[in-house]
């Protein structure tokens, strides 16, 4: 099985990053990495945009640009790992999403206006810590799990989140054991 890791944590020692691991370990998969912080994202310009649309309307994804969105195509399984950081996720998260939302590649147009998914993958895991409450997942895991059902077909979005963890007096280790416990009992205490 193949797994992409899409981890848009930033700090050492994150929770997020942290139980994004345990569901890896859990999927026993042969994972690819993609550490979005250490990326250089290119520079959508006008460039960058005419380049892409010329690739995407030949069908040629050969050029590097592309090399994200085929690694998401392909995976049989898809992990997003990110932080709840004002009211959503890293932008990071958004400027890769940006990147691999490519027609004829991840997505299809139909003649009638709507969206085919092209990806492989049935299941996408969305990992999530945050130090308050997630008062919506609306821009957060809702923007994913809408761009992974209607734009790359993926039928399953389950998100796994550990909430409250800077409020002050929280019992941060019982909030991760919680979250830890609704991950292995996901994939049942045997796996």
């Amino acid at each position: 099985m193949k797994v992409i890791y899409i981890d848009a944590t930033v700090r050492e020692n994150s929770r997020t990053a942290l139980l994004g691991e345990l569901v890896l370990e859990k999927l026993c998969g042969t994972v690819t990495r993609v550490k979005l912080c250490e990326y250089d994202f290119p520079k959508t310009n006008a460039a960058y945009l005419a380049k892409r649309d010329k690739a995407c309307a030949s069908g040629d994804f050969s050029d590097v640009m592309f090399y994200h969105a085929k690694l998401f195509a392909d995976a049989d399984v898809i992990v997003v790992a990110a932080p709840f950081w004002d009211m959503s996720f890293p932008a990071a998260l958004k400027q890769f999403f940006e990147e691999i939302t490519v027609a004829g590649l991840t997505f299809e147009c139909r003649s009638d206006g709507s969206f085919g998914g092209l990806c492989k993958a049935q299941k996408l895991f969305y990992v999530t810590t945050a130090g308050g409450k997630i008062f919506s997942e609306e821009y957060g895991f809702g923007y994913v799990k809408v761009l992974a059902k209607d734009f790359y077909g993926i039928g399953e979005c389950v998100m796994f989140k550990a909430e409250g963890l800077d409020i002050w007096g929280a019992d941060v280790e019982k909030i991760m054991s919680a979250a830890k416990s609704d991950i292995c009992n996901y994939f049942g205490a045997g796996t």
